[in-house]
C-alpha cells in the first residue's frame, strides 16, 4: 500500500487549516498558455509549493515528493490533521474553446471531497473527484469550454486527518469528453408495477419510474429479452410495450437478448425449451429468426433498436452446449446470426458483446482475440464491472481502457450497481449484505452508492479517444415488491438485488440517481 508520509516538513504545523480558499486565485506573474513543471519533476522531495504552481488553504498539507506516475517525483495532499488544500496553475493567452485536462491519480479515501477542477474558465466549473484507489494510478479526464482566453487548474482536497491523494503527469490540451449513454437496466419495472410497486421522487411524489429516471438525466433504457418465460415477463410481447414507454420519454433503447427462457449469465447459458432439441445448424436459425422477430416488431411499431446485446455475460458462450466457448467455431457461427439478424432490420443499430469481467484484462483479451480470430462480427464492447466481484477500479480501468484500444471498438459498462444500505426489504437474503463484501472506501450508503457511479462513470469518461460510450446501472427499478422476485416460474421468489436499487426502502429516487446528468 502507497501512504504518502512526510519527510523533512513532516514536522511543520499546519499552516492556515480550515481557511477559506480565496474564489479566484491569484493571477501569477508567470502565467503561460501551458502547464509548467505538470510532471511535478521541476524541485525533488520536500518543495513546499512546486515550480509553476501556487497554493492556498492548509498550505503544508500540499507538497512533492518521491514515487512518481511517470517520473520521480508526484504531488501530494496529506497532513496528519484535518486540512483544506488547493494546488493550482493560471493559465493565460488561450484560443477559446474546447479544452481537456487529464491527469493520473491516487487517493486512499476519506475526504470530504478531492477533485481535479478547470475553473474561472468563462462557463460552469467543472470537477472530477478522486476514486478511491490506494495502489494503482488511475487516469482522469476534466472538460471544459474556454470562453475568457483563461482558466485555472486545480487540485483540491476538504479532507480529514490522516487523508491522503497523489497526483502527476497532468496535461491541458485541446479536445473534449462526456458520456452518450447513461442508463440502466428497467427490465424488472413492468412487473413491478403489475403487482404494486410504487415510485417517487426524492420530495416524495408517486410517479411513473421512466419520468422520474429521465428528469435525473437518464437518457437510455436496457430491456431483457427472454424466449418463452415462466412468468410471461421480459418477452417479446412485454418489451415491445415497454420500449413505447421508454422512446415516449426520449431515450435510446437496448435490446439485451438472453437466448434463453430464463437468467443467462457465466454460469448458466440454457437453451430455451423450444429450441433443447435442435441441432446446431437449427440453432444458428433460431437465433437468427427470433433476433429478427423481435427487433423487426420494434421498428415495425416505431421504436427501434438503438443497441443490441448478442447474448448475456457470454464468458462461457451461450446456448450450451452446442455454443460454449469450448467450441469457438460454433460459437461464432450463432453470434454472427444475431449480429446479421440485427442489421437486417437496421443498419444504424449498434451490436455489442457482453462479458461479466470488467477488471479482468486476461480473460477479457483471450475471449475477443479468439472472437475475432473465429470472424465474429460486433460494433462495441460491454462489460459488467461489479466492485465486489471483479477486481479493482485499477484493474477495470486497464481492462477497458485495453479492450478499447486492442479491438479499436467504443467500451461501455453495461452493467454496475452497489448498495446504499445492506439489510433487506423483503424475507430473501441480499447478494451484498455484509461490511466484508464491500469495496473498500465504499461504505454502504446513499453516499457510497452515489460515489461508486460517479467513479465508474469518471473511468468510462476517461477512455482514451472518446470510446467510452457510458454505463448502464443493473437495475434501478427493482424495489422488494412481494411476486416480483427473482424466479420466474416461483411467485413466491424473492429479490436479492432491493438494497442497490436506485429507489429507497420508502419507494424515493435515491442520491446517486443524479448521476444520470454526468456530462
Amino acid at each position: 500500500m502507497f501512504h504518502p508520509r512526510r519527510t523533512l516538513r513532516a514536522l511543520l504545523l499546519p499552516l492556515a487549516a480550515g481557511l477559506a480558499l480565496a474564489a479566484l486565485p491569484a493571477q501569477t506573474a508567470h502565467a503561460a498558455s501551458t502547464l509548467t513543471n505538470s510532471g511535478f519533476e521541476a524541485d525533488g522531495t520536500g518543495a513546499a509549493a512546486p515550480s509553476g504552481w501556487s497554493e492556498s488553504g492548509t498550505t503544508a498539507a500540499s507538497y512533492v515528493e518521491a514515487g512518481g506516475h511517470g517520473g520521480s517525483y508526484r504531488l501530494s495532499h496529506y497532513s496528519a490533521s484535518a486540512y483544506k488544500v488547493e494546488t493550482y496553475q493560471y493559465l493565460s493567452g488561450l484560443t477559446n474553446g474546447n479544452y481537456k485536462l487529464t491527469a493520473w491519480v491516487r487517493s486512499g479515501g476519506g475526504q470530504n471531497s478531492a477533485y481535479l477542477a478547470l475553473k474561472n474558465c468563462g462557463g460552469t466549473e467543472q470537477r472530477t473527484d478522486l476514486p478511491v484507489s490506494t495502489s494503482g494510478w488511475i487516469h482522469l479526464v476534466v472538460p471544459v469550454a474556454v470562453t475568457n482566453n483563461q482558466c485555472t487548474v486545480s487540485v483540491y482536497s476538504d479532507a480529514n486527518a490522516g487523508n491522503w491523494i497523489n497526483v502527476d503527469d497532468l496535461t491541458f490540451t485541446s479536445g473534449t469528453t462526456g458520456l452518450s449513454v447513461k442508463g440502466s437496466d428497467i427490465s424488472s419495472l413492468a412487473k413491478s408495477e403489475a403487482y404494486g410497486g410504487v415510485y417517487k421522487t426524492g420530495s416524495g411524489t408517486t410517479g411513473d419510474a421512466l419520468a422520474i429516471l429521465k428528469s435525473a438525466g437518464m437518457n437510455y433504457a436496457r430491456l431483457k429479452v427472454w424466449v418463452n418465460p415462466a412468468d410471461g415477463y421480459n418477452n417479446k410481447a412485454r418489451v415491445l410495450a415497454m420500449a413505447k414507454r421508454i422512446k415516449a420519454q426520449g431515450m435510446k433503447l437496448l435490446v439485451d437478448f438472453h437466448y434463453s427462457d430464463t437468467w443467462a449469465d457465466p454460469g448458466t447459458q440454457t437453451k430455451p425449451a423450444a429450441w433443447a432439441g435442435h441441432s446446431y445448424s437449427q440453432l444458428k436459425t433460431d437465433v437468427y429468426n427470433h433476433t429478427y422477430d423481435v427487433l423487426n416488431a420494434l421498428k415495425a411499431q416505431g421504436t427501434t433498436a438503438d443497441m443490441v446485446q448478442i447474448g448475456n455475460e457470454i464468458n462461457g458462450g451461450m446456448l450450451w452446449s452446442e455454443g460454449s466457448t469450448d467450441n469457438f467455431a460454433q460459437l461464432a457461427g450463432l453470434l454472427n446470426s444475431g449480429y446479421d439478424a440485427a442489421k437486417a432490420v437496421s443498419s444504424s443499430t449498434v451490436v455489442a458483446l457482453h462479458l461479466a469481467k470488467g477488471g479482468d484484462l486476461t480473460g477479457t483479451r483471450w475471449w475477443f482475440d479468439t472472437a475475432l480470430a473465429n470472424g465474429v462480427k460486433f460494433d462495441a464492447i460491454g462489460l459488467s464491472y461489479y466492485g465486489y466481484w471483479h477486481g479493482s477500479l485499477y484493474d477495470f480501468q486497464t481492462t477497458l481502457d485495453d479492450a478499447a484500444a486492442r479491438y479499436g471498438k467504443p467500451v461501455f459498462v453495461a452493467e454496475t450497481a452497489y448498495p446504499f444500505r445492506l439489510d433487506s426489504d423483503d424475507a430473501l437474503v441480499n447478494q451484498i449484505d455484509t461490511t466484508a463484501e464491500l469495496v473498500s472506501g465504499y461504505p454502504a450508503t446513499t453516499t457510497g452508492q452515489s460515489n461508486w457511479l460517479r467513479d465508474v462513470m469518471n473511468i468510462v469518461e476517461a477512455v482514451p479517444n472518446g470510446r467510452g460510450l457510458g454505463v448502464f446501472y443493473w437495475e434501478a427499478t427493482w424495489t422488494a415488491v412481494t411476486g416480483n422476485g427473482w424466479d420466474p416460474a416461483d411467485p413466491a421468489s424473492g429479490n436479492g438485488w432491493e438494497n442497490q436499487a436506485l429507489f429507497g426502502f420508502d419507494d424515493k429516487a435515491l442520491p446517486a440517481m443524479s448521476l444520470f446528468s454526468h456530462r
